[in-house]
């Protein structure tokens, strides 16, 4: 254990990333007035929104409710301040530029209200995200989380079809609506990859890009469960999710403990001891959590594996 916490105090350099906050809905004060010319097809003038309360607050900026002017319609408006990493950006507008799928959450355009800012209109998700539902509520039961678990596979087959990692799945980047809908947001950190099949070729630096807590062991430390199975690090965080979202706080350790350090989380999630479940798990779901949370990534099941396991088929017949 000594020899490993020096190797990977070598090639480990993790920095925490600050959750995000959400904040009672409130009224907000009017946008700014917006560069000339700015539009989107079929909203209008970005002047024509108007904030109605804040959503959440990120690292990168603020997500408001927000309401056109003409049409009355409801949308969320993502705010990438001022100073923000361009190729958070830059990555962001590109992937929404690109995506439509039911599954994931839709971009409805993209504002530059004043030099330097950039601006996203989505659709709005009136249940909020998986997180916050969790907060109020307290754990899933097996079959709410067998149709988020559905809806969420679909999500990331869409996406990896596609040649897109999404690289941050967890329950503040699902958002829902009163239905239970479930779609995939947030690709401040989601990478277009290249190559075929279950490997392809990214810049390893990046991948360490995204929520240390839910990354899978071969992200964390890729020096020993290697560097190239890029979507299989997606199925890992949902699998973490799912199991979060039942058990009630993060699987990897007792309720009443912490990682002290980034150090130990590492060395937890990648040597140390499966999850426990809890006695009343069904064996499909335990089965189903298993598949996703297998330490070696070229054992872990394929999102298209996983959409024919017996608990996502549950999901599926519960959807309709």
């Amino acid at each position: 254990m000594v020899l490993i916490r020096h190797r990977m105090q070598q090639h480990l350099k993790l920095d925490p990333l600050p959750e995000l906050e959400i904040d009672e809905c409130a009224l907000c004060p009017c946008f700014p007035r917006p560069m000339s010319g700015t539009t989107i097809q079929g909203v209008g003038d970005f002047f024509d929104l108007e904030k109605l309360c804040v959503l959440g607050r990120g690292n990168h900026g603020s997500v408001y409710k927000v309401r056109h002017g003409q049409t009355l319609a409801i949308y969320a408006l993502k705010i990438i301040q001022q100073g923000s990493n361009d190729a958070y950006v830059s990555h962001e507008t590109e992937i929404l530029n690109c995506l439509d799928s039911p599954f994931v959450v839709k971009c409805h355009g993209i504002f530059e209200p004043r030099a330097g800012e950039k601006a996203i209109l989505m659709e709005y998700m009136d249940a909020g995200t998986l997180d916050t539902i969790f907060r109020d509520n307290g754990p899933f039961s097996e079959t709410s989380l067998a149709r988020i678990a559905y809806q969420v596979l679909n999500g990331l087959k869409y996406l990896h079809e596609h040649d897109i990692v999404h690289l941050d799945i967890k329950p503040s980047n699902l958002l829902v609506s009163k239905d239970m809908k479930v779609k995939i947001a947030d690709f401040g950190v989601s990478k277009i990859v290249q190559g075929i099949g279950t490997r392809a070729d990214t810049n390893h630096h990046n991948m360490c890009e995204g929520t240390h807590a839910y990354m899978s062991p071969e992200r964390l430390d890729s020096h020993t469960f290697g560097s190239g199975y890029v979507y299989a690090g997606d199925v890992w965080s949902l699998g973490v999710t799912l199991l979060e979202l039942y058990v009630g706080h993060f699987p990897f350790f007792p309720a009443d403990k912490r990682p002290s350090n980034w150090m130990e989380l590492v060395l937890v999630v990648c040597f140390g001891e499966f999850p426990s479940f809890p006695k009343e798990a069904s064996e499909e779901f335990r089965s189903f959590i298993k598949c996703c949370l297998e330490k070696e990534p070229s054992k872990r099941w394929t999102v298209s594996q996983l959409l024919s396991h017996p608990y996502a088929c549950l999901g599926e017949r519960l959807g309709k």
